[in-house]
């Protein structure tokens, strides 16, 4: 690409994920959003939202007058009705608005996404951003962690979203398939384990799947808690104080055994050579690196196998998106599609 089409290129990094969205732009613009969206049901809901489609925040508060879709579940693109497909190019559209792109700027887009998404959504996508960008690359959300990081070899990142905990080993370049792995115990999978325990312990609370995800985001940890952990919740109608710690601690700890099985594992397949520098450099991405304890907790049940030293990183809401910037930056021409 010469230097004058590189200087009329705008160029965007977006996070796809399950449960919030992300996009970073070459102007300074850096945005997030829920990943939802959501469309009036009727013409009443309508006029009083007087917007054709809402996204996010906004989309949840009002989620009793909207058809809302969540575009990602499991760590795929939801697909097979006409709502699905459009939900997932609404996302990226208003991502992309998000980045007050102008008018006069030619679009090259870099997209991290879940690992699984990657294998089978990339079509889907490609369809998806065809209509706002020039050249798009579509790559796995810890590889975009990795290369926003510097982390280029012998490292290995897991990125714990909501739909999926993606792990890659990176070694000096692109990686393969073979060295990445996805599992489904993410954060979605612990929100529902709290769900059905404080059903179970509570059952006259009336708790729900968007109140427990709150109690975790805020609250949620792994290994010796530092506090209680106290929520309100409605009974009859009225909000009373429950002590929720054992539960959150359950629930948290739950989706730990198969992420240690699945370092343990990736690693042994790695070359041996290179096996210990990858177990002294683990990097924890993702919103799920937020749990309390959680490095200590991972370095401790490793133990019994070989020692690794985890670490979580300091913004986990941008760097899948901030990589993604860098990498359409910085990729050659015949790494990105035209579209």
């Amino acid at each position: 690409m010469s230097s004058s089409k590189k200087n009329n290129m705008l160029y965007i990094g977006i996070d796809l994920g399950t449960s919030r969205s992300v996009v970073s732009a070459s102007n300074g613009n850096r945005k997030w959003v829920e990943s939802y969206v959501g469309w009036p049901k009727d013409f009443v809901a309508k006029k009083m939202l007087g917007k054709r489609v809402l996204f996010g925040n906004e989309a949840l508060e009002h989620r009793l007058a909207l058809n809302l879709s969540r575009p990602l579940q499991n760590g795929v693109l939801k697909e097979g009705t006409e709502q699905d497909e459009a939900a997932v190019e609404e996302l990226i559209g208003h991502l992309i608005e998000l980045a007050d792109i102008g008018t006069d700027s030619e679009i090259c887009v870099a997209v991290g996404v879940p690992a699984e998404a990657l294998k089978v959504n990339k079509i889907a996508i490609k369809n998806a951003i065809s209509s706002h960008a020039k050249k798009l690359m579509v790559v796995s959300e810890p590889f975009s962690v990795a290369y926003g990081l510097g982390a280029l070899d012998n490292t290995m990142i897991i990125d714990i979203g909501a739909g999926t905990v993606d792990f890659c080993i990176m070694h000096g370049t692109v990686p393969l398939e073979e060295d990445q792995r996805s599992i489904l115990m993410a954060g979605d999978y612990i929100d529902e384990q709290l769900l059905r325990l404080l059903s179970e312990k509570h059952p006259e609370a009336d708790f729900s799947l968007n109140m427990v995800r709150k109690f975790k985001e805020k609250h949620g940890f792994v290994g010796d808690p530092k506090r209680r952990v106290k929520v309100d919740a409605p009974v009859d109608g009225k909000f009373t104080e429950f002590d929720i710690t054992e539960e959150m601690r359950r629930a948290c700890e739950s989706a730990m055994p198969a992420i240690v099985e699945t370092v343990i594992d990736l690693i042994a397949g790695f070359d041996p050579e290179f096996q210990e520098s990858v177990r002294k450099n683990i990097i924890i991405a993702g919103g799920g690196s937020q749990l309390s304890g959680l490095e200590s907790y991972l370095t401790e049940a490793t133990k019994q196998f070989e020692s690794c030293t985890f670490t979580c990183i300091g913004d986990p809401l941008y760097a899948g998106a901030d990589g993604a910037l860098e990498l359409a930056t910085d990729m050659p021409e015949e790494f990105l599609e035209k579209l």
